[in-house]
Parts: structure tokens; C-alpha cells; sequence
């Protein structure tokens, strides 16, 4: 009932900028809290960074001052600027989206994005 679309991901050299971009669509009445997770070969999946529906951003501590997290609300997207990017932040990126559906009074559903690959060399 809900679909997310993932883009921006890709390779880049150690120091340098990506954008991840996540958009929502299907039977959305409004989204609560967003979120960006990431899982490294090898690793347990991760919480990057996340932004309520007020705007409140919550981030890891590894990506502090590096990593911006955004959304807009008209658009129901949810973005990540990713800057001064270090090997360590090699992984798949998710987007993670907590919705309530126009079907279904009440209740909130969680839904996750297919995942997009970032990877960075040194």
C-alpha cells in the first residue's frame, strides 16, 4: 500500500558528497517518523539518522556534522546529504518511513525502501 523510492546512491572518492533521495507514494494519510539505516557487509543494519514529522533530527554519532537529513512534507520525500564521506560509511542505505494509511484508521504501519548502495574509496 505504500511504495518507497530510493536514489542517489553510488561511488565516491573518500571526502567527497552524495545525496540519497526516498520517496513515499500509495495510500498515504500522513508519515510520522523517517529515518536513513545502513548495513555494511557483515554488519547489523543501523541507524543513521532520523527526522520526525515535528522536524526533531536524531543522528549516530559517527555521522555528526558530516550527514544532514531532511524532509518534505509536500512531497512525502525524505533525503540524506552525505558530505566529507569516509570508507567506514560504505553500506546499503534504507529509508524507513512510519505511515498512516487512508484504509486503515488508527494504526500506523512501517515500511522500508529497497535499499541503495554507497560505497567509498579510499
Amino acid at each position: 500500500q505504500v511504495q518507497l523510492v530510493e536514489s542517489g546512491g553510488g561511488l565516491v572518492q573518500a571526502g567527497g558528497s552524495l545525496r540519497l533521495s526516498c520517496a513515499a507514494s500509495g495510500n498515504i494519510f500522513s508519515i510520522n517518523t523517517m529515518g536513513w539505516y545502513r548495513q555494511a557487509p557483515g554488519k547489523q543494519r543501523e541507524l543513521v539518522a532520523s527526522i520526525t514529522s515535528g522536524g526533531r533530527t536524531n543522528y549516530r554519532d559517527s555521522v555528526k556534522g558530516r550527514f544532514t537529513i531532511s524532509r518534505d512534507n509536500a512531497k512525502n520525500t525524505l533525503y540524506l546529504q552525505m558530505n566529507s564521506l569516509k570508507p567506514e560509511d560504505t553500506a546499503v542505505y534504507y529509508c524507513n518511513v512510519n505511515v498512516r494509511l487512508t484504509t486503515v484508521v488508527g494504526v500506523s504501519y512501517t515500511y522500508w525502501g529497497q535499499g541503495t548502495q554507497v560505497t567509498v574509496s579510499s
